[in-house]
């Protein structure tokens, strides 16, 4: 190797900003320029629609995936004051936005990335009884902001046709799309999306996300597919409560199956954290406490029988953890495992009073829910 060819200095140094810099690396702000990649250009788009819903100033979310490739993502708010304020919004950033906020995409940057990353996206917002609209192509606007007519109602429509240069395939995966939008309702009762998909030859499909009980009906479909509840008989046990100790708020519920293994959900802001972390460990630190305490309070354990393990306690039991921090803390930039201390404290606590004044209310099914914990001794 010559010494021109090592040397390395500010010359050869490129700095990209902006659009370029999202067309030369994608991956970096979508994750991939395949069907993940895609699904998150959705996010992207439907982030700023869905907190319009969550803050109270729109109803529902639509998005639809047209027969011409692209998707359309409409909100029924307010409408925003300019399409350059539109096209220019961002979120906050991955990993730090509070607990009023949901944040969909994989980087935070929002239209900007989509924008960027379409062959062509349409802006429309219909506002004061006016439609404005504008064009544009690979991130540049392409037409001035036109008044487009009259219009009846108010809102936001954003509608984009991912490039080819960059995706290669663009087919769009209802079934991945609608799990995770499903996700979000469940984790955010006021949440209402309408996923729409008019590609088919045999007319569209739309489903409809929207689930007032929460956590509870999260766990309900977690067991949809398994026999009813077991011994514990604990369907639609749950609780939701703010801790200023931990500057958030938990949701969680909970039942018992007349089966072995175990099925525990823990989100925090929103975010599947797969790995756990002190929202999950406080939720098993909880159970284990009210099981223990109510069997030794019943003397439905021997004086000499050790106590119910964390994991015995998980013998059959369906759960969804979910809380949303001011200022969450997570391991690693995958936001898979949440860390803070406090508040393992904090859900465990709740969990144990709440869990341990059901026991004591329902004194039959709870001598059936230790008996199958301790049969895993």
């Amino acid at each position: 190797m010559s010494q021109d060819d090592s040397t390395y200095d500010s010359v050869r140094i490129q700095v990209l900003e902006g659009r370029e810099a999202i067309r030369k690396r994608p991956g970096m702000y979508i994750g991939s320029t395949g069907e993940r990649g895609l699904c998150q250009m959705v996010f992207e788009v439907a982030d700023r629609a869905v907190n319009e819903v969550l803050a109270g100033r729109a109803g529902r979310v639509g998005i639809t995936l047209t027969s011409d490739g692209g998707v359309r993502v409409a909100d029924d708010g307010p409408g925003e004051s300019s399409l350059e304020a539109l096209m220019s919004w961002t979120g906050a950033g991955a990993g730090l936005r509070g607990r009023h906020d949901v944040m969909l995409g994989h980087a935070g940057v929002g239209l900007v990335v989509a924008n960027a990353l379409s062959s062509r996206l349409t802006a429309e917002v219909r506002r004061e009884g006016v439609r404005r609209v504008r064009e544009y192509a690979r991130g540049v606007a392409v037409t001035p902001v036109t008044g487009a007519g009259p219009a009846a109602g108010s809102g936001t429509i954003v509608t984009f046709w991912p490039d080819t240069e960059i995706f290669g395939a663009t087919e769009f995966p209802f079934d991945y799309l609608a799990d995770r939008f499903r996700e979000l309702a469940l984790l955010n009762r006021d949440l209402d999306v309408l996923l729409t998909d008019s590609r088919r030859s045999d007319g569209s499909r739309s489903l409809r996300f929207r689930f007032p009980g929460g956590a509870r009906d999260h766990v309900r479909l977690l067991d949809a597919r398994t026999a009813p509840s077991g011994p514990g008989g604990l369907g639609g046990l749950g609780f939701e409560q703010e801790d200023p100790r931990m500057a958030g708020t938990m949701e969680v519920a909970l039942r018992w199956r007349d089966a072995p293994d175990e099925r525990i959900r823990s989100f925090a802001n929103c975010h599947p954290t797969p790995r756990g972390g002190t929202h999950e460990a406080g939720f098993r630190d909880g159970v284990a406490a009210a099981l223990n305490a109510h069997a030794r309070r019943r003397d439905l354990l021997g004086a000499a029988d050790p106590g119910l393990t964390a994991r015995q306690a998980g013998a059959g039991l369906t759960a969804v953890v979910s809380v949303k921090l001011d200022r969450p803390e997570f391991h690693g930039s995958t936001r898979d495992v949440l860390g803070d201390d406090t508040v393992r404290g904090c859900v465990g606590q709740a969990v144990r009073e709440h869990l341990g004044a059901w026991l004591e209310a329902h004194p039959e099914q709870a001598a059936a829910v230790v008996r199958q914990a301790a049969r895993g001794a």
